[in-house]
């Protein structure tokens, strides 16, 4: 471990900020979602966007040097192809300021799937040409408006769900019959916004970019070979043809054969390739939650790969599952972080990872979640082991909502943080910030850069 590692904590606007239909925000595809027996609406969340320093004080107390959030592309245009909103500008300024204020390094994600309504309603979203274009004009602005106080980068979240079925829901499409060509069609333009915002941010700043990816480990559910070569398949399609392009500038030749195969159109132009050869990435950042396994048997005849996991996902008996069916796995994050890195040669950054788990506050004790020291301190073991023993250069460990946060379904009740927040998914309570049992085991990890858990390894 170096003095350079960065650990930190990874949220999105909609999850934390709040003030929905404040400071000249207008509105995203969230923002029309009504609360439901199981989830919240978005219009609250942490309320972060009136009163944020608590929860960077928290981040301060921990020794966290770095913390990852989104910028509303929302709430910095408007209508997502508008006018620039100055007063949206003014807030992330104050926050980025207040950041490095406290020792902590900031990382901008620039999309993590709030679509600006009117852009999915009047386009569709990424399937858009139109949209494209709005989202590579809103994003070098905020490159050019902090890119000389923010020296990390991502454009967007998980981008390869973009290549999944989920790619619907998280690409601002409303209507359409959802094929496999529209599918191939979101994944291509978002990967055209990734590279001309990667090139503008190597052309014009000292900033550094990177992709990131959501990898599930998925092994075979069986030794049988037809269960192997699908799990062959979907890496390759969920993950190598994505890792191909931000490592080698094209697609993989197992996709691309494929979109010949089939008579896919991706809408691909001779300069958005271009752009898509000039990219590079400074790391590879990803988020890693759980393990799977994928039997070839349940998978009809003729299905994409890319759609495998909806129907040939089985559960792994010889590992444990929380309480939402995600299977816990350490040795699976080790083994992601060798294999991408002995084969792209790129710096990794895990910057998600976490246990979501539903907790109740009695009013009085701290929750004692062993349970989650026992799930970070799992992985982060398994972390170390990949550098140490398996040389892989890892830049840092940011985990997922350590301070609870709505979930990515909009539930309050399923919290990964080491802070419990003090509300529901109906009742806002006082938003009280609470240090779980955890707060203080993470604290002690940091700040001992680790070396309480994992003593360095000479």
């Amino acid at each position: 471990m170096t003095d350079k590692f960065y650990w930190g904590n990874s949220v999105s606007s909609m999850q934390t900020e709040g003030g929905w239909n404040e400071g000249g925000k207008s509105l995203s595809v969230y923002d029309l979602v009504q609360a439901g027996e199981n989830h919240s609406d978005w219009h609250f969340a942490n309320d972060n966007y009136h009163n944020y320093t608590e929860d960077l004080d928290l981040m301060q107390d921990l020794g966290m040097n770095m913390y990852r959030f989104q910028t509303s592309w929302s709430r910095l245009v408007k209508d997502g192809d508008g006018d620039f909103n100055e007063e949206g500008f003014a807030y992330y300024d104050k926050f980025i300021d207040d950041l490095l204020d406290r020792g902590i390094e900031p990382m901008i994600c620039l999309y993590h799937f709030d679509m600006p309504l009117h852009l999915a309603q009047t386009y569709n979203g990424f399937i858009s040409k139109h949209v494209k274009e709005a989202f590579i004009r809103y994003a070098k602005e905020v490159v050019r408006r902090f890119a000389g106080k923010v020296k990390y980068w991502i454009t967007f979240n998980e981008q390869n769900i973009f290549h999944f079925s989920e790619s619907f829901k998280i690409s601002g499409y409303l209507k359409g019959e959802r094929t496999i060509e529209e599918l191939y069609q979101i994944f291509h333009n978002v990967m055209v916004c990734h590279a001309e915002i990667s090139n503008f941010i190597h052309e014009t700043t000292e900033a550094k970019v990177g992709g990131m990816l959501a990898y599930l480990e998925i092994y075979p559910a069986s030794c049988r070979p037809e269960d192997i070569q699908a799990a062959r398949e979907v890496d390759e399609f969920l993950n190598i043809s994505l890792l191909d392009c931000y490592a080698h500038g094209e697609y993989s030749r197992a996709m691309m054969t494929y979109v010949k195969n089939i008579g896919i159109d991706m809408k691909a132009s001779a300069e958005e390739l271009a752009a898509i050869k000039k990219q590079k990435n400074d790391y590879i950042a990803f988020s890693y939650y759980a393990s799977t396994t994928i039997s070839a048997g349940k998978i009809p005849e003729n299905t994409p790969p890319n759609l495998y996991l909806d129907f040939g996902k089985e559960a792994n008996p010889y590992i444990p599952s929380s309480e939402w069916g995600w299977q816990i796995d350490p040795l699976g994050f080790r083994d992601i972080l060798n294999k991408v890195y002995h084969r792209y040669h790129i710096p990794m950054f895990p910057i998600e990872n976490g246990l979501g788990v539903r907790e109740v506050w009695d009013g009085f004790c701290p929750i004692q979640d062993d349970y989650r020291i026992a799930y970070h301190h799992d992985h982060i073991v398994s972390m170390l082991d990949a550098i140490q023993l398996d040389g892989v250069e890892v830049l840092g460990y940011l985990g997922w909502g350590l301070i609870d946060i709505l979930s990515s379904q909009g539930d309050m009740e399923k919290r990964y943080g080491v802070v419990y927040v003090n509300r529901g998914n109906r009742d806002l309570r006082d938003m009280k910030r609470i240090p779980k049992k955890s707060y203080d085991w993470l604290k002690s990890v940091i700040r001992s850069n680790a070396t309480n858990i994992y003593p360095s390894r000479k």
